[in-house]
């Protein structure tokens, strides 16, 4: 047998439905561009959403004393840290309702998620913009599922009446259904207000809808007032967070979700699969994380100061890209902003870009700024010209000393200008190029 009929033998290894399934844009992009970057090239990279801030050094040395811990954990995560875990949701969401045993801990919150659509028996209902892996995971778990398209004007928010349009127009009264809402939102940076969540949990109450709240951002809502759905919908909310936000332990991998009592049985056929897949989270982080949910005064005051930087950042952003007639929503927390450089079009069609990711390819070629199409990694039309934009591409521990030195309850206006200056010089870059176009 010749080498050519061997291969005819290992043709149709992939499952039909991943024919064209492919990585993660954001993570595969970074590669590229810290690559890019480890040779030298100056790049501005506005494409991946990783916090700029060091680890708490209390967690640094908390994780140093407990490298010795080899022993295999509860599936579910150690008693203490589930329970503090809770404890820090009751004082700082005054969500009184969750108990230790409703939670699980795991290798971060996405395969947590991931699990949970595996075993869910129902279908899923996503929003347009939203976080670039939710839909890829329905597709591994072979979901049906269903995109309620949001807009600029809605400020890139679900409203009661999308969603009970999209359930009638599928039919999915008498179904088992969950909606993923993310709040602080991934990639437009809007966050729900009390008035909206109590809204929408009228109708999901109505309609028997389970929500997956990822809340991995709530902590750095710029304003610090984070609102839960779980507060207005407890029985039918499965929270779900880490510390990869927050507390800028990204590559630490802990995330958790918690579970109502009601919903429990979801609860248990994860912990199940959990068993049979990553066994436990880390334990040398698990233990270290405990004092990161304790949340005593150090936490508290790097929060702050993470909080009011990325503020100003995102501020700085906003004002410099308007002011060349991007449209963009300002951001309440988080990372991101979601610009739409719609302005461009008749001036980028001139040169033969009709799509988004032809408007980013020609940014990154020409201006050296790398940011991520909206359409259609993050759902968007490939045509739009919306973009996701991460503000985090600075020195944050010189950033958090400099703000350390700061009493002022605001940052001053020359902040940003004296100690992000790869924003500076990135957000001009897309400025001056924006004016070429316009220009030429």
């Amino acid at each position: 047998m010749d080498s050519s009929q061997t291969g005819e033998q290992w043709q149709n290894l992939l499952l039909p439905h991943l024919a064209e399934y492919s990585p993660a844009t954001n993570l595969s992009q970074n590669e590229v561009i810290r690559k890019l970057i480890a040779e030298g090239q100056t790049i501005y990279h506005f494409g991946f959403g990783q916090s700029p801030f060091p680890v708490m050094k209390s967690a640094q040395k908390a994780l140093a004393e407990h490298t010795g811990e080899n022993a295999y954990l509860p599936v579910a995560g150690i008693a203490e840290l589930c329970a503090s875990i809770c404890e820090f949701h009751a004082k700082e969401d005054k969500l009184s309702h969750f108990h230790a045993d409703d939670v699980i801990v795991g290798p971060g919150s996405k395969e947590l998620i991931f699990l949970l659509m595996l075993i869910f028996n129902g279908d899923v209902i996503l929003l347009s913009p939203t976080w670039t892996t939710y839909k890829p995971q329905m597709l591994l778990a072979q979901k049906s599922t269903h995109v309620i398209s949001t807009s600029f004007e809605s400020n890139w928010k679900l409203t009661p009446e999308a969603f009970l349009q999209t359930i009638k127009e599928n039919q999915l009264e008498d179904k088992n259904k969950l909606l993923i809402l993310c709040n602080p939102d991934n990639p437009t940076g809007t966050s729900y207000t009390e008035q909206e969540l109590e809204s929408l949990s009228k109708v999901f109450r109505d309609h028997n809808m389970i929500v997956l709240s990822d809340e991995i951002y709530a902590k750095l809502r710029f304003d610090g007032g984070h609102v839960s759905i779980a507060k207005y919908y407890p029985e039918g909310t499965i929270l779900s967070s880490g510390i990869s936000k927050w507390a800028s332990a990204g590559g630490w991998r802990l995330g958790y979700n918690i579970y109502p009592k009601k919903l429990s049985a979801l609860k248990i056929a994860v912990k199940s699969a959990g068993s049979h897949t990553y066994s436990c989270a880390s334990g040398p982080i698990q233990y270290a994380s405990l004092m990161m949910f304790n949340f005593d005064e150090e936490s508290q005051n790097y929060v702050f100061h993470c909080r009011r930087i990325l503020s100003a950042v995102a501020e700085y952003c906003y004002r410099e890209l308007t002011s060349v007639g991007i449209k963009v929503k300002r951001s309440t927390g988080g990372y991101y902003l979601m610009p739409d450089f719609e302005i461009l079009r008749p001036y980028l069609e001139r040169r033969g870009i009709f799509t988004c990711s032809q408007m980013c390819e020609a940014l990154f070629q020409e201006a050296n700024v790398a940011v991520i199409s909206a359409g259609p990694a993050f759902l968007r039309p490939i045509d739009e010209l919306t973009v996701r934009f991460c503000y985090v591409s600075f020195d944050g521990e010189s950033a958090l000393k400099a703000s350390s030195q700061i009493d002022q309850k605001d940052l001053p206006e020359d902040f940003v200008v004296s100690n992000c200056q790869n924003i500076v010089d990135g957000v001009q870059a897309i400025k001056k190029w924006v004016n070429r176009q316009m220009t030429n």
